[in-house]
């Protein structure tokens, strides 16, 4: 069997198309595929996990993000919508949609802003402080699993050096 550029057999998916890359283009140096396309394939196995995770509980992805935006806020629970805007990420006819479905589905309230007449708020309703409560903690352990044995130092260690490559990326927006 073909070895990676370290001598060893490949052991997974991604050790394969490293050898057939290296193999069909040894001019080119492959070895960035032996760390990002093990992070992209986890994201998908992170993006299915999550989503059954949010579905047990009745949410979908985008109303996990905006109801933990507004549990983190801490009590009571509310944000305008331009902070919650700057949370999610997206655009404000977008915020919009979700903030109106949200309202019809019971999870949040709109309340007027105390500090701006015009202004409003959005508050998590108590069904949606428990659902979200409940979602987090699910995907909390459906996370744990996907990092499997690795040891709480391996963790720190995999968190610190994914930090590295991340924070160029945050620091620009």
């Amino acid at each position: 069997m073909a070895e990676t550029d370290v001598g060893r057999p490949p052991r997974d998916e991604v050790d394969r198309i490293v050898v057939a890359w290296q193999r069909e283009r040894p001019d080119l140096d492959v070895r960035p595929l032996t760390v990002l396309s093990r992070v992209s394939r986890l994201a998908r196995h992170l993006d299915l996990a999550r989503r059954s995770a949010f579905a047990r509980h009745g949410l979908e992805t985008w109303e996990f993000d905006v109801l933990s935006a507004l549990r983190r806020a801490g009590a009571p629970y509310r944000l305008s919508p331009g902070a919650l805007l700057t949370q999610t990420l997206v655009t404000s006819g977008t915020m919009t949609n979700r903030i109106d479905r949200l309202v019809e589905h019971g999870l949040v309230e709109r309340q007027p802003s105390p500090d701006d007449r015009r202004g409003v708020l959005v508050q998590l309703t108590a069904l949606g402080l428990t659902r979200v409560d409940q979602a987090f903690a699910d995907l909390l352990d459906v996370e744990r699993a996907l990092l499997g044995d690795l040891t709480p130092e391996d963790r720190e260690r995999l968190a610190d050096l994914l930090r590295e490559v991340l924070t160029p990326f945050d620091d620009a927006r």
